[in-house]
C-alpha cells in the first residue's frame, strides 16, 4: 500500500463522519471522501499535518455541495431527515459521545446554516481550534467565535442532554412500539413528553400515512403526535416485520416489507418520556440499513405509503 492510501485510509473513517454530519446522506458524504482522495492524490505540496489538510478538503467540499440549488431544494423541506446509518456497517467513526450523530443532534444541525454547520462540528465534535477552523471555511478567527455562539444558542435552544442509556432506550422504543400498535391515544400519550415532535420523513414527491396525506413539517406536542401515531399505526398493511436494530448509535426499530427495508424509525429520549419520533419512510434512502434487522421487536402493522 501507498504511503499516501494509507495515510488517507488511517483518516477515512473521520472525513465520512464529518461529510455525514454535514450533508446527511452517506451515499453523498463517501462521494465527497472520494474526490477528498483525488484532490489529496494530486496535490502538489508537501503537508506536515495530514489530518488537517484532509479535514479543510473535506469541509470545503461540503460547503460547496450544501450550496447547490439540489442540496438548499432538499433542506428547505420541513419534513426532511438526515439519512439512518449503522455505525458499525458504514465505516463512520465511532464516537464516545454517541449523542453527537444521534438522529436528535443531526435535525438540530440541519437548522444551522452550512458555515455554522462546519463551525460547530469542527469545534465540538473534532476539537479543532479557532484559528485552524478559521482556514478550514475561509473566515477569521474572531468571526469563527461569533458563528460557535450563535451555532451553540441554536441548537441548545432546542436540546436536552441526553444521558439515558441504551437499555432505558430501548425500553422506551418497545414501550412506544406496543402503544402504537395498539392504536391507543392515552397509551401512547404515556410515553411522550409534553412538547414532543415528530418528523416523518416520505422523500421528496411526499407520502401517505394511514388515511393521512401530506405531512409537510413537524407535529409538535404530546396530544398531536399520539392522536397521529395511534391513529396512523393500526392502519398498516400485511406482510410488514418490524425488526430491532442500532442506527445512529442508538436502539431503533426498522420496518421491512418483503425482506427489505421499507421505514425507519428513532426516537430522542431524555427525562424517561420520548421526545423525539424521527420516521424515514423514504425507501430510496433506506440502502444503506440493508442488513440490518436481525432480531424480532414484535409484528406490529406499520406502513407509511409514499404517494403515487
Amino acid at each position: 500500500m501507498s504511503s499516501d492510501l494509507a495515510v488517507f485510509q488511517e483518516h477515512r473513517p473521520t472525513l465520512l463522519a464529518l461529510a455525514y454530519r454535514m450533508v446527511g446522506e452517506v451515499g453523498r458524504a463517501e462521494d465527497v471522501v472520494q474526490t477528498a482522495w483525488l484532490r489529496w492524490q494530486g496535490r502538489d505540496t508537501h503537508v506536515d499535518n495530514a489530518r488537517a489538510y484532509l479535514i479543510q478538503i473535506v469541509t470545503r467540499l461540503c460547503l460547496n455541495e450544501l450550496s447547490s440549488a439540489r442540496a438548499r431544494k432538499e433542506e428547505a423541506r420541513g419534513s426532511r431527515l438526515p439519512e439512518p446509518v449503522s455505525l458499525k456497517d458504514s465505516g463512520i467513526a465511532r464516537v464516545e459521545a454517541l449523542d453527537k450523530i444521534s438522529m436528535a443532534f443531526l435535525v438540530l444541525l440541519q437548522r444551522l446554516t452550512p458555515t455554522e454547520r462546519a463551525v460547530l462540528l469542527l469545534h465540538e465534535v473534532f476539537d479543532l481550534e479557532h484559528h485552524e477552523i478559521a482556514a478550514h471555511v475561509g473566515k477569521s478567527a474572531a468571526t469563527c467565535r461569533q458563528i460557535l455562539k450563535r451555532a451553540r444558542e441554536h441548537v441548545l435552544s432546542g436540546r436536552r442532554a441526553l444521558s439515558v442509556s441504551g437499555e432505558a432506550h430501548r425500553r422506551l422504543l418497545h414501550a412506544f412500539l406496543r402503544a402504537a400498535s395498539s392504536g391507543d391515544v392515552a397509551e401512547v400519550a404515556k410515553v411522550l413528553s409534553d412538547d414532543v415532535v415528530l418528523i416523518a420523513d416520505a422523500g421528496l414527491s411526499g407520502g401517505t400515512y394511514g388515511r393521512v396525506r401530506n405531512l409537510p413539517g413537524p407535529i409538535v406536542g404530546r396530544a398531536k403526535v399520539a392522536a397521529f401515531v395511534a391513529t396512523v399505526t393500526p392502519q398498516g398493511g400485511s406482510g410488514l416485520v418490524v425488526k430491532e436494530c442500532e442506527l445512529n448509535g442508538q436502539p431503533s426499530a426498522l420496518v421491512l416489507r418483503d425482506g427489505r427495508p421499507y421505514t425507519a424509525i428513532l426516537l430522542s429520549v431524555a427525562d424517561d418520556q420520548i421526545n423525539g419520533v424521527f420516521i424515514h419512510a423514504d425507501p430510496a434512502r433506506l440502502g444503506h440499513v440493508e442488513e440490518l434487522g436481525r432480531a424480532d421487536v414484535a409484528d406490529h402493522r406499520i406502513e407509511f405509503r409514499r404517494r403515487q
